[in-house]
């Protein structure tokens, strides 16, 4: 990877941080708030810039501006050597890195038109990429998520858009209803995308409070959506519904007993309605995301856990934006799908292939 003479927001993290100026002052910058370098490791291929609405306010466009100018300026914090980190043995006898150009979406106009999807956690993360996707590719968005607040934020992005919001809890019957309501009388696609973590405890430390809430939203939230929309597709004669999976529903070292547990339901609860409506003009199929940059936090509470599942991850691929996984969900969400049904897509940068 060659090291550019002067910096811009558009370069990448990891090539700021291998930079003889850059790199110094980044660090210097990650220090003030008690943190290192490795915090951006995750996102190292993405351009700076992109720190600002990944951040959530905490890195704003001001930052951006006063890092590239000190670089511009040669200022390089006191105490450092002004040289970028020596390469690691294993790293100096691997293949040369090429700097991987940047994912840019593209959208196909029109895929969605005259369609009316129902999105859940459609406030933050990959729910709300997938929604974004399915209005600005012209379909009719049923926005679901336990916050006004990031559901107004949404609506405010895409004004013009035919978005209905809808504050709800997918555990919640009364509240299913109020969904399928909103949506009226054609259902044309269902995004289950709401779900939540656990707290990464194997089956001797289990709680019954964390499993009862994780199956609750992960499994029972899913299926209530499901059983309440697949009689209306079945009478139309055509719909898409797709689960979100997860890594956890692949392999047992990726969370702890419970969001494992609960994912490998998921599949389950995929393939029998693929199978069983599959005759019908129903495609129900499941993505299986890797590392992702959504706000669902994972929490250690047991040393095991921790232990155990901190040495799987360290094989992760970089973690993707959840724009990346809407583009893996759109597609089988749409009529690009048509021949895909009862299938798992591992949507993971490649870690379920390690």
């Amino acid at each position: 990877m060659s090291t550019p003479d002067t910096l811009t927001g558009d370069d990448s993290i990891k090539t700021w941080l291998a930079h003889p100026v850059g790199g110094p002052i980044l660090r210097e910058l990650l220090a003030q708030s008690g943190q290192d370098a490795d915090v951006l490791k995750p996102v190292s291929r993405l351009a700076i810039k992109r720190l600002i609405k990944l951040s959530k306010g905490q890195f704003s466009q001001q930052m951006v501006d006063d890092l590239v100018a000190r670089a511009a300026a040669g200022e390089v914090p006191a105490g450092s050597s002004g040289v970028a980190d020596a390469p690691s043995a294993a790293a100096e006898a691997s293949a040369p890195v090429v700097e991987r150009p940047e994912w840019v979406e593209r959208l196909d106009q029109g895929r969605f038109s005259g369609k009316t999807v129902i999105v859940t956690g459609a406030g933050s993360g990959i729910g709300r990429a997938t929604a974004s996707r399915i209005a600005r590719e012209g379909g009719r968005v049923v926005a679901v998520d336990v916050s006004q607040e990031r559901l107004d934020e949404f609506a405010a992005e895409h004004d013009g858009a035919d978005i209905v919001t809808l504050v709800a809890d997918i555990t919640d019957d009364a509240k299913i209803a109020e969904i399928v309501g909103a949506a009226g009388e054609r259902i044309d696609g269902l995004a289950n995308i709401a779900g939540i973590m656990d707290d990464m405890t194997p089956i001797g430390e289990l709680t019954d409070a964390v499993w009862q809430r994780v199956f609750a939203v992960n499994v029972d939230g899913t299926m209530k959506l499901m059983r309440a929309v697949a009689p209306l597709m079945v009478a139309q004669g055509s719909g898409s519904i797709v689960n979100t999976a997860s890594e956890a529903a692949l392999r047992g070292s990726a969370a702890g007993v419970a969001y494992t547990a609960s994912k490998h339901a998921v599949v389950g609860l995929t393939k029998s309605t693929a199978f069983m409506y599959g005759p019908s003009g129903l495609r129900v199929n499941a993505v299986a995301p890797g590392p992702t940059i959504t706000n669902i936090e994972a929490k250690f509470a047991s040393p095991l856990g921790a232990e155990r599942v901190q040495l799987a991850m360290t094989i992760l691929p970089d973690a993707a934006e959840a724009e990346a996984l809407a583009a893996s969900i759109t597609f089988l969400l749409s009529d690009d799908g048509v021949n895909i049904n009862g299938v798992v897509l591992a949507s993971d940068g490649g870690w379920s292939a390690a």
